[in-house]
C-alpha cells in the first residue's frame, strides 16, 4: 500500500506540473482548454468549470490537456491551431519546463532540510593526512595553494586537480590565520586525492537554491551524455526501466525516507522533461519541430500529413513501451 500511495503521489505531482505548464500558457495565449485531466481512463472525479472540465481518472499514469484545435481543424479564434508558431511553441515547451521547475523546487526543499556543505571542517578522520598535519574541526578553509576557497566544492576540486605532493592550506581558526601543509593521499575506491575531512552543513535558502541549480545541471549533463553515447552506439540500455521498474524504485525510495522519495521524484521529473522535449513525433518536441518548420517556411505543414506523422510516432512509442514493460517483467521476475 505504501508503494502504491508513493507512486500515485510522485507521478501525480510530475503529471500535474507538466500539464499545468501546458494549461497555464495556453490560457495566457487565449486558447480554449476543454479538458484538464490527471490520470487516464474512466473518471473518478470531475468538475465542470466555466470553460474547462477538470478531472481525476482511474489509472494513475499520464494525463492530458485537451485544447481547441489541437488535433482537429478549427477556425475558432481561441483554437490552438489559430495561434502563431511562437505561441504554440511556448505552450508545448511549457510542460517540460515546468518539470525542470519542479525538480528545482524539490532539490531546494531537500537542501533546506539537510543543509548545504560549507568550507568549514566538521570532522577530521582519525590518522588521516589532515589530522597528522594538525587540521581541526571548526577550521574554515580559505585558501589551498594559490586558489581562493569559497565553497566545499572548491575544496574538492582543488584537492582533486592538484598535482602537488604537499598542499598549503590556509585556515581561519578562532579569529587567527594559520598555514598548514598537508600531504594528500590517493584513494583508489573513489579514484581521487583525499586528506580526510568532512564538511559542516548549514541551512540557507539562497545556498539551497544554488545547490538545486547545480544538481539539475549535473543530472541534465549526465542524461545528455547517456543519450549522446546511445546515438553513437556506445551506450547501454541496461539501466532503462519502464512503469513496473519505476514503481519498484519509488517504493524502495519511500521506505528509506521522504527526502529520498523527493530526490527520486526530482530525477524522474528531469528525465520526463528531456523525454518530452526530444524531437520525436507525438511528443512535445516533435510538435515543436513542426511549429518551427512553419515559422521558417511562413506556411503551416499540411495538418493531415502532420497528423499521420504523429500517429506513426505514437504507435512506435506504444511498441517501445510494451518492450520496456516486458523487459521490466523479465528483469524483476514478476511472472
Amino acid at each position: 500500500m505504501q508503494t502504491f500511495i508513493s507512486f500515485v503521489f510522485v507521478f501525480g505531482m510530475l503529471v500535474f506540473f507538466h500539464e499545468f505548464g501546458h494549461f497555464a500558457i495556453a490560457k495566457l495565449n487565449g486558447i480554449k482548454v476543454h479538458k484538464f485531466a490527471l490520470g487516464m481512463g474512466p473518471k473518478l472525479f470531475s468538475y465542470q468549470g466555466k470553460e474547462t472540465e477538470y478531472s481525476i481518472r482511474i489509472l494513475p499514469i499520464g494525463g492530458y490537456v485537451k485544447m481547441e484545435g489541437e488535433d482537429e481543424a478549427s477556425d475558432n479564434i481561441g483554437s490552438f491551431s489559430s495561434k502563431t508558431p511562437l505561441q504554440r511553441i511556448a505552450v508545448l515547451a511549457a510542460g517540460p519546463i515546468m518539470n525542470i521547475v519542479l525538480a528545482l523546487l524539490l532539490f531546494t526543499i531537500i537542501s533546506m532540510n539537510i543543509g548545504t556543505p560549507v568550507n568549514i571542517i566538521d570532522k577530521v578522520s582519525e590518522n588521516s593526512p589532515a589530522e597528522i598535519a594538525g587540521l581541526q574541526s571548526g577550521d574554515e578553509i580559505v585558501k589551498i595553494n594559490e586558489s581562493d576557497i569559497r565553497s566545499w566544492e572548491d575544496i574538492v576540486d582543488v584537492i582533486g586537480s592538484s598535482d602537488s605532493d604537499v598542499l598549503s592550506i590556509m585556515v581561519m581558526r578562532k579569529g587567527s590565520t594559520l598555514n598548514i601543509d598537508v600531504k594528500p593521499e590517493f584513494d583508489e575506491a573513489s579514484n581521487r586525492r583525499l586528506i580526510g575531512i568532512s564538511p559542516t552543513f548549514r541551512k540557507s535558502l539562497l545556498a539551497s537554491i544554488q545547490s538545486s541549480f547545480k544538481t539539475v545541471v549535473l543530472i541534465l549533463s549526465q542524461i545528455g551524455d547517456f543519450l549522446f553515447n546511445l546515438i553513437r552506439g556506445q551506450g547501454s540500455t541496461e539501466g532503462v526501466v519502464g512503469p513496473v521498474g519505476m514503481v519498484q524504485f519509488v517504493g524502495e525510495a519511500a521506505r528509506t525516507g521522504i527526502l529520498n522519495l523527493l530526490s527520486l521524484a526530482g530525477i524522474i521529473s528531469i528525465n520526463l522533461a528531456i523525454l518530452n522535449i526530444l524531437p520525436f513525433p507525438a511528443l512535445d518536441g516533435g510538435r515543436i519541430i513542426f511549429a518551427l518548420i512553419e515559422l521558417i517556411k511562413g506556411t503551416p505543414v499540411d495538418p493531415n500529413k502532420e497528423g499521420f506523422v504523429h500517429l506513426v510516432g505514437f504507435v512506435i512509442l506504444m511498441i517501445l513501451m510494451v518492450l520496456v514493460l516486458y523487459k521490466d517483467i523479465v528483469k524483476l521476475n514478476i511472472l
